[in-house]
């Protein structure tokens, strides 16, 4: 399983570099966590977008969803012989953005719930709402041929269920907007909540994402591995960044 970061800036692009979009594959399955600002462009540096399998979405903010109407408008309108319909996951606590996932005979919104575990390709998904300003999900992807398990906390604010949430996870991908002292946030983690959630379910690498745009990004590296303890490696999202699950 691999995990591609396509954008990992929180709110707005800057200076180049996009907001939230990450493609997971294994073995010849395709799939786009989100797609944020620039994602579109970055997908097309690794992979043909129609090659895509499907979409998952955490929640319906802009900066995880700007580029969904573009890639949508790809599938409809790139010359290719025997196009797919492309399935596009979200929550439907949402009906108008729920809504817009489905374009005739291009897209095709199908919707995930938290009580049900989802069966996707290669993966088993499970789902927690986080707290957020609007309804949001974390997933948790088992891949069933490995075992190997990757979370991904979508936007939340501090939530002790991380804690048995992200347990095991072989790679712990944290919304860490925040650097220390602005703990209990409504929205985001702080880098110490992202590395004492790792370090409380023992997972083996954490990877901080929806970054700031201002700030000492090692500084903030530095408070969640502080919290994480020394036998968690730390790293930074960056665009194009490879990370084998």
């Amino acid at each position: 399983m691999k995990l591609t970061v396509l954008g990992c800036l929180g709110a707005y692009p800057y200076k180049g570099q996009g907001t939230t979009g990450y493609l997971l594959q294994t073995d010849d399955f395709n799939l786009l966590l989100d797609c944020g600002s620039t994602t579109l462009v970055e997908l097309e540096k690794k992979i043909d977008p129609l090659d895509l399998d499907a979409v998952i979405l955490s929640h319906y903010h802009h900066d995880h969803i700007a580029d969904l109407g573009v890639l949508q408008y790809y599938f409809q309108l790139f010359p290719a012989e025997n196009k797919k319909i492309l399935p596009i996951y979200g929550h439907d606590l949402d009906e108008f953005h729920f809504n817009d996932l489905t374009m005739a005979n291009v897209s095709e919104g199908r919707p995930y719930y938290e009580t049900k575990q989802l069966e996707l390709g290669p993966f088993s998904v499970t789902f927690m709402k986080t707290i957020h300003p609007v309804t949001c999900y974390a997933m948790r992807f088992l891949e069933n041929d490995t075992g190997k398990i990757f979370v991904f906390t979508g936007d939340s604010g501090y939530l002790e269920d991380f804690n048995e949430f992200a347990k095991d996870a072989d790679l712990f991908l944290a919304d860490t907007y925040l650097f220390n002292g602005h703990e209990h946030h409504k929205a985001h983690f702080t880098a110490q909540e992202s590395g004492t959630f790792a370090k409380n379910a023992h997972v083996k690498k954490l990877v901080l994402t929806h970054l700031p745009q201002f700030g000492d990004l090692q500084l903030l590296k530095e408070q969640a591995q502080v919290a994480a303890g020394k036998n968690i490696s730390v790293e930074l999202a960056a665009v194009g960044k490879e990370l084998l699950i």
